[in-house]
């Protein structure tokens, strides 16, 4: 490959890669919802009842002169600003407010934003919270993609080959919204399964990454907008906080629902656990809340290690207030939290001690990629669950079933991508409605979601398209929002869910439609267009790695595509002596773009001359094709549109199950 040809692809697909993605909250100029809140922001809601007052904390400086709420449903309502107490401005929830989760409107002298998940108001508080469970979502504006096809998941294209013909690819995108989509369609609004979401850490992958922080906060507001509101805290990926605390949340805080105080903690970066002041901060907040039961979320984990194993399992009959059961406990606590030679032994036993002191019933975290339930049974028999869930959003973890590059590197457990369903009631017992046996050694405890359910959403110029694949052997139905072109309508012809429009509002400079829809099993789709599509993707073969490929040597290919609303379907076959010899699925690098780069990997020619054709087709069965052939001419074509009838359901793992799917290559941006 000659080196000029090189710089250009890599200048062209990180080109790209820096594309940025239409924002989810609207702003004058370039101010971001941080530059005029501390909080709520889109992570850290604020919460009430119609006639509660709440807080607002401005940032410094900044001068608010309005606020108000709007959902798609409800709205606007302007929020009464009773008064500035030490910064903190006090408003009031008009006593007329709906219930949902609502965009806040802010105005300042710093500009106007509009922010998804702003407040919820709730209709009554909650005497069980039904908590769906995520972490590690490691959302990207570069790569990351795993592969999967029903219970199966790799890390690459022909691991997973092995197993499935025709797999799915998760980017890390599309695994955030597929989980923030899912149970919002379950929450409040929808099938009632859970009614708060709360999100443990790494919310993107590289802390830097602004355009990564502002996919995260588009998933949010496809749950919030939704009717189901989210509580998050970030992880050492998004340390420092610069971009965080502009776009998701504060380093830490807490929440009052109900019967509940939720807490959440920061245990910052290369540090691995909070600051001795921010524990003392939270003893604070715990004895200002008796009666509360406390749920702690810190996105390190607390244990390593139970006499049963590190997998998990129950500590019972200790106490971290005595000396003599504090010294046993340290074999069984975090590295993180205590440090190798337990020089921050003091930090860990502090905590330890609030947890028994206040009876915290939960403690959330994530960081490991894997599944670790532990039960903390102390010395007055008071159960307190240290729950630790696999990433929801990251390919880094162990393979189900684990490669050989896993087991060379000694994991051996299986994941998946994941989340949990866990129900805290005003007791304070904790329950897992849904995973059955918790304590099981050497068991994927967490559920399949995203992993079964999987939203593959695609915004063009002329409309919205979503594909759905659906493995749970159920139907799911519940609430949807889709961002839509101005005066574009559902196109029943090219949808086959089941749904209704319940309200389309713009808010903030863009079109929403909220739907109430049942998604059924196998792989579906809904468009929502201005008019019927008829024109075919544009598809170009960009470029080889190796640009010449040698006989029986695998090679990558990158694929330049767009459409005017979304293509559902990329293929790339192999033509030798004018016969296919070989079919591969191709992946979109930016799953939340229509214009983008796709990728795949050709195990190998056994040929010095032969043809690779690419197929594009759209949610309206348009074709686009393009060939480029190696030891010879390239030749570029496009078709007519199809006349194949979309595709109603059936396996996952069908020959035209992949739409929009995410492969990252190597050459975009990597973790920092």
């Amino acid at each position: 490959m000659r080196t000029g040809k090189l710089i250009a692809l890599l200048v062209a697909l990180l080109t790209i890669a820096a594309v940025p993605v239409s924002t989810v909250w609207a702003a004058s100029g370039s101010v971001t919802p941080g530059d005029v809140l501390i909080q709520p922001l889109p992570g850290a809601p604020a919460i009430g009842k119609p006639g509660d007052t709440v807080e607002i904390y401005p940032a410094e400086g900044v001068e608010i002169q309005s606020l108000q709420i709007i959902s798609i449903l409800h709205g606007p309502y302007d929020l009464q600003i009773l008064g500035n107490e030490n910064g903190v401005i006090k408003a009031k929830i008009p006593v007329d407010a709906a219930p949902d989760v609502y965009f806040l409107v802010v105005k300042s002298d710093k500009g106007e934003v509009t922010i998804p998940n702003g407040v919820w108001v709730m209709k009554e508080a909650p005497t069980v919270l039904r908590i769906a469970h995520g972490s590690d979502l490691h959302v990207t504006s570069g790569s990351k993609t795993g592969f999967v096809c029903g219970e199966y998941f790799q890390k690459s294209i022909p691991e997973i080959l092995k197993y499935c013909k025709h797999p799915y690819a998760i980017h890390s995108y599309t695994a955030a919204d597929s989980f923030m989509t899912y149970y919002a369609m379950t929450g409040l609004q929808g099938e009632n399964l859970i009614n708060v979401i709360l999100s443990t850490g790494d919310d993107v992958d590289t802390n830097g990454d602004r355009e990564g922080y502002k996919m995260f906060d588009k998933a949010i507001l496809h749950a919030t907008a939704a009717g189901t509101p989210l509580i998050s805290i970030k992880g050492n990926h998004d340390h420092p906080p610069t971009y965080y605390s502009k776009y998701v949340g504060p380093r830490y805080f807490y929440r009052v629902i109900g019967d509940f105080l939720i807490i959440g903690l920061d245990s910052r970066g290369d540090e691995r656990h909070p600051e001795m002041e921010q524990l003392q901060w939270m003893e604070e907040v715990l004895k200002a809340h008796p009666g509360k039961v406390p749920i702690v979320l810190v996105h390190h984990p607390f244990w390593y290690s139970t006499p049963d194993g590190n997998w998990g399992g129950t500590i019972k009959g200790y106490t971290a207030f005595d000396d003599g059961d504090w010294k046993a406990l340290t074999k069984f606590i975090s590295w993180d939290w205590a440090g190798r030679n337990l020089e921050y032994e003091d930090i860990a036993r502090y905590f330890l001690q609030l947890v028994e002191k206040y009876n915290v019933k939960l403690v959330l975290s994530g960081h490991i990629h894997k599944d670790k339930p532990v039960l903390y049974v102390d010395k007055d028999g008071n159960e307190h669950w240290f729950y630790t869930l696999a990433t929801t959003g990251a390919t880094d973890k162990t393979s189900n079933p684990p490669s050989e590059t896993d087991k060379a590197r000694g994991y051996t457990t299986p994941s998946w991508y994941g989340s949990q369903v866990i129900y805290v009631h005003s007791d304070g017992t904790a329950e897992f409605p849904l995973a059955g046996e918790v304590l099981t050694e050497d068991k994927i405890v967490s559920l399949p979601i995203p992993q079964k359910f999987i939203v593959y959403r695609q915004n063009g110029e002329d409309g919205t398209a979503v594909r759905f694949v659906n493995e749970l052997e159920k139907a799911v139905s519940g609430p949807l929002v889709l961002e839509i072109p101005a005066g574009a309508k559902v196109d029943p012809e090219h949808t086959n869910i089941t749904y209704t429009v319940a309200a389309e509002r713009e808010i903030g400079g863009t079109y929403y439609m909220l739907l109430n829809v049942t998604v059924p099993t196998g792989v579906t789709q809904i468009t929502v267009v201005k008019s019927a599509d008829t024109q075919a993707p544009t598809v170009e073969v960009g470029y080889l790695i190796p640009s010449k490929p040698q006989p029986g040597r695998p090679f990558k290919v990158f694929i330049s595509a767009n459409d005017n609303v979304g293509i559902k379907e990329m293929k790339v076959q192999i033509i030798s002596d004018g016969k296919v010899i070989g079919e591969y699925p191709a992946f979109p690098t930016q799953p939340a773009q229509v214009e983008t780069t796709y990728y795949t990997e050709i195990p190998g020619v056994d040929a010095s001359e032969f043809t690779v054709k690419v197929i594009a087709i759209d949610f309206y069965d348009n074709t686009g094709e393009t060939e480029y052939t190696v030891g010879g001419s390239t030749t570029t074509t496009t078709s007519s549109p199809s006349t194949t009838q979309a595709e109603s359901g059936g396996s996952t793992c069908g020959p035209a199950a992949i739409a929009a799917l995410a492969l990252a290559p190597l050459l975009l941006r990597r973790r920092k």
